[in-house]
This record gives structure tokens, sequence and C-alpha cells, in this order.
């Protein structure tokens, strides 16, 4: 099933992908190479990844959290727009899956640029919270285990600075999200997460249907 089906007409979905994304030789092998993999919904579509090089652009971010890494499209896609100075602390836990971003990350030059973290990210983020960096870094984005979300969100919102944006992925959840199945608790995260970002004072969010549904929110 497409990941729009019943969303946008196809048509129409066909021509926007055709006349605005322009995905980088270097990403789209790491797209195929991971194609193959048994977890390969965990990797974000190309006019994703490249709406994240036009955010951080747009914000002008130097300092980006990436919570959830998997093998890379996502942060080599943020690393490759983040100035020469840029950094981004990338979290996630495995070696395995990693392996395969640092490859990547080497081969478009931006190796300098990402600080891995291995670990559960939320130790990662309380020690950068511990550390002094709250209200240091410009974008997040969070794109892991959806029962997390709801503490990543609130870590990711001490870090970042008044202006700083968090993007977080899979917000509709192939539709789940309306009306989670019983029993099915990343559902359920996510069901609870759209309606509390969307009254969170704290925050400008908008959640948008682009992808598996991609929510933006702004700290105020």
């Amino acid at each position: 099933m497409s990941r729009y089906e019943g969303l946008i007409d196809p048509a129409i979905l066909d021509y926007v992908l055709k006349t605005s994304v322009h995905e980088p030789d270097l990403l789209a092998r790491l797209r195929r190479e991971t194609a193959s993999h048994p977890r390969v919904n965990f990797q974000i579509p190309p006019e994703q990844g490249q709406f994240l090089r036009v955010l951080i652009k747009m914000t002008g971010a130097r300092r980006a959290i990436e919570v959830g890494v998997f093998t890379g499209y996502s942060s080599t896609s943020i690393g490759m727009a983040l100035p020469p100075d840029g950094k981004l602390v990338a979290c996630d836990i495995s070696e395995e899956y990693t392996s395969i971003a640092r490859r990547y990350w080497a081969e478009a030059g931006i190796a300098d640029k990402v600080d891995l973290r291995l670990g559960p990210a939320k130790d990662t983020l309380d020690a950068l919270i511990a550390s002094g960096e709250s209200g240091s870094f410009d974008f997040a984005f969070i794109d892991a285990d959806k029962t997390g979300y709801r503490g990543y969100y609130e870590q990711c919102l001490t870090l970042l600075r008044p202006g700083g944006v968090i993007a977080l992925d899979n917000m509709l959840f192939s539709g789940r999200a309306m009306h989670p199945p019983p029993g099915d608790a990343d559902s359920y995260a996510i069901s609870q997460m759209n309606p509390f970002i969307g009254q969170d004072v704290r925050v400008d969010a908008m959640l948008l249907p682009f992808g598996d549904g991609l929510t933006l929110a702004v700290k105020r």
C-alpha cells in the first residue's frame, strides 16, 4: 500500500515528486541498500529527506539532535544541510544499523559533524541536559520507538532554544493514530501525542499529512 493512499490523488502526488524531489546519488544508494533490510519501514522516503534538508537551511540550524538513526538516511540528510561547523548528536541503540550510517557519513564528508551516541536515547538526552546544554540546540528529529515519544519530546523541548524546531515522524502511523487497535501500544502512544502537542502552549505546531505524518513544533 502506498504511504499516501487515500490521502492524495496519485496523479497529483506523482507530479509533485517528479517536479520537486531531487535525491542526491549518495542518498539514493543508501536507500537502495536499505531496501532489502527487514526493517526497511524504519527509513524515511526521499521527499522527507529533502524536506529535512530544506528545514535545516530555512531555520539556519547549526546544532541538531536525531533520536533514531537506523541506517542513516535522515542523519545524512540533516548533516548534508548543516553548515561546515554544524553538529548533529545522533542517538541510537544499534551498532549494526548505524555501521551502515557511518559508511555514508564518511562518503558524504560529514562524519566530523555527527556525534553518534550509542545507548538509550533517554539517557543520552538526560546527559546533555545535565551537562548544561539546555536551550542550545536549533533542531530535533524524533523517529524512534513510539512509546518513548512523549519523553523524547519533553527532553528535546528542554534542549531547544526558543524558535527551535522539533520534527516528529510517523504521527499518522498508517492511519492507526485515529483508531488504535486494541493492545497496540505504539498506535496508542501516537494517538495520545497528537492532541497533546496540538494543545501544548509551549509550542506552535502543525501535523502535516506528509510521509507517514510529520509534526512540526516550534518552541515559543
